[in-house]
């Protein structure tokens, strides 16, 4: 299917691009800044530069298919006048506009599977909530309301409309955890208000599926929440999310401390939403992680985390030998369900580097592409380092297609780096990805103790995010 997407460089979206394109699919993406949007989409997406109307109808010219994920995050910023009329445009005015597009489109999609959210509900203590239950009548409740009558205006031009109710996404480079995480990684988390609200979340792979899944199956119509099947309480997941990261959970944020923070928008933190997704698990979609504990160990146990070790042997190599030996040594495996040629050839685009890095790293590409995997070839890019934006020039020293090649930073934040990718071919038709980094930070003494307190931390980040892209683009192999 030809699908387009909005909102595809958000968290969700990029996550939802990556998983599309594992079934085959074209995804179009309507984006306001489509030089932005390379260096977060990678090489495989087409892209459609945000405009008017007219624009708009031309990008869903041949899709078969719409994600709709654009929209103003509630999240962040108090809830002034102004502000609400922003998360309100964004989100009921632009969906208006996106169904009066997709009237005139022709052929026009089949399909529109426009995001609401949970908020739908307010707060709502004990009561069990699922797909029928009555909309609160507060803010986010109006707004669901408005925003989900206007995605349901396609229906009346032959479109069928689905409208997930999206609760707290879980997973690395976005969403829920990327506020919480350092604060809870300090041992300073701990519960919302009293923490007996409940907290409807749902890991970032299962929106996702379930999201493709509502694209190409008739049956899902209307609301269907995107929430795991067995919520738990904000104490309850505050504690789970600390034990999994090694650290405690005893700081309670007061209800009032986050009134004076937030003003209005504190109360959609502390709301309670006890959403059980009984509509969706009629349809048969069956959860990968159906339970917090399962969730939690996918994002933070031992699969997939990188390694890190005194750099006691470094390899011959003519870059390191013309260098001061590293110091330490980085190393990750990975396993995804796709072949071998596939997966190389993936990597050998190197633009689709940006794919597998973290928002917040914020890649910039200098050098004009089509970027190729070649000896020689130097690729000049950009990338923050918390606030400060430094030059990054790689150089491929090695490249033995379908087995492994070697870059090298020339140019950038590290005294030495050199980076190994190796590919295995293994029986079950799956393929390893194994990196081996080795690096010696800058500034001599000082650069050691920043190894541990700052750039390991940063580079776990950047290679768990990596391997979540990943599986997301070629799946994760069935265990046992």
């Amino acid at each position: 299917m030809q699908i387009l997407v909005t909102g595809a460089t958000g968290f969700v979206g990029r996550a939802l691009v990556l998983r599309l394109l594992r079934d085959g699919h074209h995804v179009r993406a309507w984006v306001r800044s489509p030089r932005r949007a390379m260096d977060l989409l990678g090489a495989e997406v087409e892209l459609a530069a945000a405009g008017d109307e007219a624009t708009l109808v031309r990008a869903l010219a041949g899709c078969d298919a719409v994600v709709h994920l654009a929209g103003e995050s509630v999240g962040v910023g108090r809830w002034t006048a102004a502000r609400k009329r922003e998360l309100w445009d964004s989100r009921v005015m632009l969906t208006e506009i996106l169904v009066r597009a997709l009237a005139a489109a022709e052929p026009r999609p089949r399909v529109l599977v426009s995001a609401s959210a949970v908020g739908y509900y307010g707060d709502r203590g004990e009561e069990e909530l699922e797909e029928t239950s009555r909309p609160a009548a507060d803010f986010l409740g109006k707004m669901c309301q408005a925003w989900e009558a206007a995605a349901h205006g396609a229906e009346a031009h032959g479109v069928r409309v689905c409208t997930p109710r999206i609760g707290l996404v879980l997973g690395l480079g976005g969403g829920v955890l990327e506020a919480l995480l350092p604060i809870f990684r300090a041992g300073l988390g701990g519960p919302l208000g009293s923490g007996e609200q409940w907290f409807p979340w749902i890991h970032l792979h299962d929106l996702v599926e379930l999201l493709t899944t509502a694209v190409t199956d008739a049956r899902y119509t209307g609301p269907v929440l995107a929430v795991a099947p067995q919520p738990v309480t904000n104490a309850a997941f505050s504690l789970a999310l600390a034990e999994s990261l090694g650290r405690k959970a005893r700081l309670r944020v007061p209800r009032l401390a986050l009134r004076i923070a937030r003003g209005e928008a504190a109360e959609a933190l502390v709301a309670s939403q006890r959403a059980v997704p009984a509509r969706t698990l009629a349809l048969g979609f069956q959860f990968q992680f159906p339970t917090l504990p399962a969730a939690l160990e996918d994002l933070f146990g031992s699969r997939d985390r990188p390694h890190f070790a005194p750099a006691e042997l470094a390899p011959p190599d003519p870059y390191l030998a013309g260098r001061r030996p590293p110091t330490t040594v980085l190393r990750q495996s990975t396993v995804v369900a796709a072949p071998l040629a596939a997966v190389f050839e993936f990597f050998a685009r190197a633009e689709n580097l940006g794919a597998m890095t973290p928002r917040a790293a914020a890649m910039t590409v200098l050098t004009p592409r089509p970027l190729v995997v070649e000896p020689g070839r130097h690729i000049d890019s950009t990338i923050a380092i918390g606030p400060v934006r430094v030059r990054w020039t790689t150089e491929f020293e090695l490249v033995e297609p379908e087995r492994r090649f070697v870059d090298v930073q020339t140019r950038g934040p590290f005294a030495v780096w050199w980076h190994e990718h190796r590919f295995t071919a293994r029986e079950d038709g799956s393929t390893q990805i194994d990196d081996t980094v080795y690096y010696r930070p800058p500034l001599g003494p000082i650069g050691r103790v920043a190894d541990g307190l700052f750039v390991r931390p940063r580079l776990r980040e950047l290679f768990e995010f990596r391997a979540q892209a990943l599986r997301l683009r070629f799946g994760a192999p069935k265990s046992g």
